[in-house]
């Protein structure tokens, strides 16, 4: 489904270049890309499924997350390891599910400012998505933990500078701040300890940067392809374990009685590829 979508993009923007390049009214106008302008866009957020994702531990309360999670005989109680992605059941041998690439949606209002061949201008879109992120550790209980984010929405502010050759296309590269709304779960096959997890939704910012390519199909209708490399800063989600039903010598309460569990990537990045249609006004 991932490349029939990217294909089809790219096959109708072909066709959009293809109808740029013919000699007809809409292609000899002077003032395209010039002005207001409305766009929707639908296409693909795409995960890194980074490679060396962990959890990491705050056993002492202090508020660093660097400590290592020790039984009474000071073993690594997650000795096991950890996986990029959701865990499949309590061992490493279960495997992990990784991060889902998700549809994303949305719309924008822009203004361009046309001077000679060069364009710049501003933008500002609302767009909604369900990338998954996830990382999962597995204890020597044996069980497993995962944490995993999914972005709900996101309001970005952007520039955009680009060259149009002969008026009927733009290529242009973008870049600018992003606010967006993460929301986070937890997951664990221990039912011994108890678990109270922060707040489900974080609002963050972060920024995106990408370019593309926009033609017009007539004097106000355009179709595009655009990439965008997007990175929030998400290390506000954690998850505090405490002692349950569990004995006075299990892992997580033997240093403060409660140990912090978050994921290691700070950062909540992904990758935009769209399609565009325009109207200008």
């Amino acid at each position: 489904m991932r490349t029939i979508r990217l294909a089809g993009a790219a096959s109708a923007l072909a066709t959009a270049f293809a109808l740029s390049a013919t000699p007809a009214q809409a292609q000899d106008r002077s003032d395209h890309f010039d002005g207001p302008y409305v766009q929707v866009f639908d296409g693909l957020s795409a995960q890194n499924n980074d490679a060396g994702d962990t959890l990491v531990f705050d056993t002492n309360g202090d508020g660093s997350y660097d400590d290592t999670v020790t039984t009474t005989t000071g073993a690594n109680a997650f000795g096991p390891g950890f996986c990029n992605g959701r865990a499949n059941g309590s061992t490493p041998a279960g495997g992990c599910r990784s991060d889902r690439d998700k549809m994303e949606f949305g719309a924008r209002v822009g203004y361009d400012k046309r001077m000679g061949n060069f364009v710049v201008g501003v933008l500002v879109e609302g767009a909604k998505s369900n990338a998954k992120d996830a990382t999962s550790g597995f204890s020597t209980t044996p069980a497993s933990y995962a944490i995993q984010r999914e972005l709900d929405y996101a309001i970005s502010a952007r520039g955009r500078a680009g060259y149009t050759p002969g008026g009927g296309a733009l290529f242009y590269v973008t870049g600018g701040a992003s606010y967006a709304k993460i929301d986070h779960t937890f997951t664990t096959t221990n039912t011994a300890n108890a678990f109270d997890p922060e707040r489900n939704g974080s609002n963050v910012w972060g920024w995106q940067a990408g370019g593309g390519a926009e033609v017009m199909l007539t004097d106000n209708i355009s179709l595009g392809l655009e990439y965008l490399y997007n990175r929030y800063h998400d290390y506000k989600y954690d998850v505090a374990v405490s002692q349950g039903t569990a004995p006075a010598t299990n892992p997580f309460v033997l240093d403060s009685g409660t140990t912090r569990i978050k994921a290691s990537d700070g950062n909540f990045d992904y990758h935009s590829l769209r399609a565009t249609v325009g109207f200008r006004f």
